[in-house]
C-alpha cells in the first residue's frame, strides 16, 4: 500500500480504505480460485495494482469517461483506476467465467459503483467507448483490429480517444505497422522498481 502513496500522494481517505482493502480481498479469493500465481499475490500492490495505475500517469479520466477493461482477468487495470477515477465509468470484459466472477464480487466488496463486470467476448460487445484498455492479452495489431469498433469519435478528455495498453518486453515488430501514430512510455520513468524496468504504457489513438 506504501507503494501506492509513493506515487499517488493525494489519494482521498476513502480511495487510501479502498486500496488497503483490495490485498485481503484477493487473498481470500485467489485461495478460493487460483488468479494470480502463488508468489505473485505476496506482490500484488507492486505487479497488480502500481502496474494498473501506471496508466494513469498518461491521462487523467475526466468525469463520464467510459473505458473498457478487455481481457481483465481478475480485474487488472479496470478495478485500481476505477478505484483512483471515480467519477469514469468502467466495463470490464472476461471470457473466462471464474475470472468474471471474482471481478464482479470484488466490486461488490468494495462498493464501486462505477464498474460493470460482463461474461464475454470482446467480438461481442457493440457499445463505444472513450478507451480501450488492456494488459497485452494477445499481439497489439490483433488487439487493434478486435476492438476499433468500440471506440467513439468523440473526445472527452486531453488525450485523444484510442487503446491504452500495458506490455513488457520487446515487441518493436508488433507496432511497425503504427509507427507514426502510436506513443510509447517507459513505466521505469514513473516508477523506480525494478520491476518496472521493461514495462511499457501504448496509447494508441484510433480514428474511424
Amino acid at each position: 500500500m506504501l507503494k501506492i502513496l509513493k506515487y499517488f500522494p493525494n489519494l482521498t481517505p476513502e480511495q487510501i480504505i479502498l486500496f488497503e482493502k483490495m490485498g485481503p480481498i484477493y487473498r481470500d479469493w485467489n485461495e478460493k480460485i487460483n488468479l494470480i500465481s502463488r508468489k505473485d499475490i505476496d506482490s500484488l500492490y507492486e505487479k497488480h495494482i502500481l502496474h494498473s495505475l501506471a496508466i494513469a500517469k498518461i491521462i487523467d479520466f475526466r468525469p463520464g469517461t467510459r473505458i473498457l477493461d478487455v481481457g481483465t482477468g481478475g480485474g487488472f487495470p479496470g478495478i485500481p483506476l476505477a478505484i483512483l477515477f471515480p467519477t469514469s465509468h468502467f466495463v470490464l470484459i472476461d471470457s473466462i467465467g471464474k475470472k468474471i466472477k471474482v471481478v464482479q464480487a470484488v466490486a461488490d466488496e468494495l462498493e464501486l459503483k462505477n464498474v460493470t463486470a460482463i461474461h464475454g467476448r470482446v467480438e461481442e460487445v457493440k457499445e463505444e467507448f472513450d478507451f480501450v484498455i488492456s494488459r497485452a492479452v494477445t499481439t497489439f495489431p490483433a488487439f487493434v483490429e478486435m476492438v476499433k469498433k468500440n471506440i467513439s469519435r468523440k473526445p472527452l478528455n486531453a488525450l485523444p480517444n484510442g487503446i491504452i495498453y500495458l506490455k513488457g518486453g520487446d515487441f518493436q515488430e508488433e507496432i511497425k505497422d503504427f509507427k507514426r501514430k502510436i506513443e510509447v512510455r517507459e513505466i521505469a520513468n514513473f516508477f523506480s522498481e525494478p520491476f518496472f524496468e521493461t514495462k511499457k504504457v501504448v496509447f494508441l489513438p484510433v480514428n474511424k
